[in-house]
């Protein structure tokens, strides 16, 4: 069974790795489950062939399983017709909304769409005031309401780029096929209105009721600081909990608490399957003698099983707490029907469990980490005999024994999954040990019993143990904070190739193997290949371009073989997101690339310059160029560093092993002109690579395009690639820019369906004219390039396709 479970979830992750889903998954699903019982029954004699035929057997059909599963999912889709037009529909609010500064944010269940074919489900924004439209009230919208909106969708799609998030197939999992916002102004004959306070259904009891707990919890914590931490442990919602303080909590290696973990469900759990049995041992205090009716095990195992249940439902149904669930209800069954199970089978079906359910699971670190540290515990304690205390043993005796248990099971966890965390995050974090010593019994045994005990009773009681619980988190953070701080916290590695990281499993386990294990401490060698790579780079006189996808936005590293150069930080997403924190940081970090050489942001606007606060924060920067005006705080934070500014100036030039960087606009006479528009400063880059070169024009227009023409001499413009000016606006890319240009690449980083329209039609038509290659971020995710002896071009969507992605 465990290898048909382990086969099973094989299959499905390769199912994740296509570019297409396979044709008649169903009719292959049901041949696989027919024939291969019978297969086994034929090899029954054939020990060898039989377990073949299992593995095979479970592959094929996780396999199909998932891909069968896929289809259905993405069955409901969105007209192309559609996007983008006003649609009436009718429907229940089906999830926690999120609010934040300019509005709401929340999954819509669609019952009825007027003149169009809506998906079941949707995501939906409701924004304070949209565009140029007149501010309007955004509606209190709260779990199993059902309202009429007037709304405008487009299919799912998200930023492609590599080590970056896939925000298509986490909107697949969730079920969601369309993505939009609430038009502020509908027509008058189809008001935005709620039609029914209350829609009864399970789900909408569920969304509810953590609804209430998070006002609840909320309300009593107003203006504190740590209230996001408090709902996330208690309903498992994550969102109000600002950027620095995950980065604290990564960098520590706590992040795993501040949810509803594992470990959370497991203690609540035992604490009511205690409670539970001691009162039905004592029959409740009424001389019932219930116990004779019903054995206690079994009714303290059914209290158990039914609490995890419940607070697995407030947790949102994360992997962690469906792991840990049915890993519960797999004990509750098996001690029910008197059967003995080994952990191992627990885990297995758990496993199996999770990715029958839900077979994307798999596409996520959350996935990885629960069952690795399970695993990782197994193999380490499994068959290891364990000194036992006999009865009369003191009590000083028996804490040390489980505190030595504690720290055994916390040295094993943090050590087993070094190769996993470097292969998923790039880094881990060498204050952990410490960290999770201090933070697994405060948060776990203390901060979570209280929140819940303070969500759930009455004021003032309530009010008080939340304070408490929020007094404890904020006195935890202030050590996570210092442990954190220490230059030593984390050890940032690039992702490591697969053989790199099986070498460094083949080490952990042989470190983890029973004492008596030979030379068990060489074990840390196979670590050596996986903690002490180094970024990868071009050969001397070589150039490396990676245009970012961030959407309407422009972000480009620029590498030489010693140095690296970033060409503006991607827009502003939201007070707390933008195209660095998203994008790059993530992408530099997965690289080992904890350095930047320079940074040029181009100008001021926030496409251009959204992400630097988040970029100067997470990254060290060398210098940073700009014609970003006085006052701007990313100027402010680079005299708070002490580290060089300067302005971009038409002249300045510099040599990078081999490879030419000019700074061909703006004019310094222009940073101390008010009457320029930004744009018009953009910082206008031409780097030359041998025999090849690249130009970064920034947001320049027709007349900054037809100075550069007027002072260059022939050929200085020209490039065999140009970074479209001003996203392929209609006011850039001027027929006479492009003559002098000439390139036969051209790229166009913009974001889908954005609302200027860019790159417009006659300006994308006049490249083509000219037989130029045009490639759009929105469509070809990350472009990546490679200047040698011949120009290499790595369309990310192309190279990396997945079935789920629209384009």
């Amino acid at each position: 069974m465990r290898t048909l479970i382990l086969g099973f979830a094989a299959g499905a992750a390769w199912l994740q790795t296509q570019a297409s889903l396979p044709p008649h998954a169903g009719a292959a699903l049901l041949a696989i489950a027919g024939a291969s019982p019978v297969a086994a029954l034929l090899l029954r004699r054939h020990a060898h062939w039989r377990l073949a035929v299992t593995i095979a057997a479970g592959v094929g059909l996780g396999f199909f399983w998932a891909a069968w599963l896929a289809q259905a999912a993405m069955a409901p889709q969105l007209a192309l017709a559609d996007e983008g037009q006003d649609i009436t529909v009718t429907g229940t609010v089906a999830s926690l909304p999120y609010r934040f500064e300019q509005g709401v944010r929340f999954n819509f269940a669609v019952e009825r769409a007027v003149g169009s074919r809506v998906p079941p489900l949707i995501a939906l924004s409701w924004y304070a005031g949209f565009r140029d439209e007149v501010t309007s009230e955004v509606g209190d919208v709260q779990p199993g309401e059902r309202w009429r909106l007037t709304v405008r969708l487009q299919r799912p799609h998200g930023n492609a780029n590599p080590r970056g998030f896939d925000y298509e197939v986490w909107l697949l999992e969730q079920g969601v096929r369309a993505t939009g916002y609430v038009r502020p102004q509908p027509r008058a004959d189809t008001p935005n209105v709620r039609l029914a306070a209350f829609v009864p259904a399970f789900g909408h009891a569920v969304e509810a009721s953590r609804a209430a707990l998070r006002a609840r919890i909320a309300r009593s914590l107003e203006g504190k600081q740590y209230a996001g931490v408090i709902v996330a442990l208690v309903v498992g919602d994550q969102r109000a909990i600002p950027q620095s303080d995950w980065q604290v909590f990564n960098r520590t290696g706590v992040s795993h608490l501040i949810s509803i973990s594992g470990l959370h469900i497991t203690m609540i759990a035992g604490l009511f399957a205690l409670g539970a049995g001691a009162l039905w041992r004592r029959s409740f205090f009424t001389g019932w003698q219930l116990p004779l009716r019903l054995p206690a095990q079994k009714v303290a195992a059914l209290a158990g099983a039914l609490a995890a249940f419940l607070y697995v439902l407030l947790a949102g149904f994360g992997v962690p707490a469906q792991r840990t669930l049915y890993m519960l209800l797999v004990v509750a069954l098996a001690l029910w029907l008197g059967r003995v199970t080994s952990i191992g089978h627990v885990l297995c079906l758990a496993l199996g469990v999770v990715v029958l359910l839900d077979p994307w699971a798999v596409l996520w670190p959350g996935f990885w980490l629960s069952f690795g540290a399970v695993a990782t515990i197994l193999y380490a304690t499994a068959g290891r005999t364990v000194a036992t205390l006999p009865a009369q043993a003191s009590r000083w005796r028996h804490f040390r024994a489980a505190v030595a248990l504690g720290a055994h099971t916390q040295y094993v966890v943090t050590v087993g999954l070094v190769p996993l965390s470097m292969l998923l995050f790039s880094q881990v974090s060498l204050v952990s040990p410490v960290a999770n010593a201090l933070a697994i019994p405060v948060i776990s045994l203390v901060v979570t019993p209280l929140s819940l005990a303070g969500g759930l009773l009455p004021a003032p009681l309530s009010d008080a143990l939340l304070l408490l619980a929020h007094a404890i988190v904020q006195m935890l953070a202030q050590v996570l904070e210092w442990l954190g701080a220490r230059h030593f916290a984390v050890w940032t590695a690039p992702a490591p190739p697969m053989w790199s990281f099986c070498w460094a499993l083949f080490g952990t386990a042989w470190l983890l193997a029973p004492r008596g294990w030979p030379q068990r401490w060489a074990g840390m060698l196979g670590w050596l290949p996986l903690l002490t790579a180094l970024p990868s780079s071009p050969p001397p006189g070589k150039l490396w371009v990676t245009a970012f996808d961030v959407g309407q936005g422009m972000a480009l590293l620029v590498e030489t073989h010693g140095h690296r150069l970033l060409y503006d930080t991607g827009p502003a997403y939201s007070a707390d997101s933008d195209g660095a924190s998203r994008v790059i940081v993530p992408y530099l970090r997965a690289r080992g690339i904890g350095k930047l050489d320079g940074v040029i942001i181009s100008h001021s606007d926030t496409d251009h310059a959204g992400g630097a606060l988040s970029l100067l924060e997470n990254v060290q920067v060398g210098w940073l160029a700009s014609s970003l005006f006085d006052g701007h705080p990313a100027i402010e934070v680079r005299r708070q560093q002490q580290r060089p500014y300067l302005h971009c100036v038409a002249g300045q030039s510099w040599t990078w092993e081999g490879v030419h960087f000019a700074m061909l606009h703006p004019l310094p006479s222009s940073h101390t002109d008010i009457s320029l528009k930004p744009n018009a400063r953009s910082c206008t880059v031409k780097i030359t690579a041998g025999n090849h070169s690249i130009l970064l024009a920034g947001d320049i227009e027709a007349a900054q395009e037809a100075q550069l023409l007027a002072r260059s001499a022939d050929g200085e413009l020209a490039a065999d690639v140009l970074l479209a000016p001003h996203h392929g606006s209609g006011t850039s890319s001027t027929q006479a820019f492009l003559n002098a240009v000439q390139p036969t690449l051209a790229i166009f980083q913009v974001g889908h369906r954005n609302r200027y329209k860019h790159p417009k039609a006659q300006v994308y038509a006049r490249y083509g004219t000219m037989g130029i290659t045009r490639l759009r971020t929105d469509v070809a995710g990350a472009v990546v390039m490679e200047f040698g002896e011949e120009i290499g071009v790595e369309q990310y969507r192309t190279n990396h396709r997945r079935y789920w992605h629209g384009l």
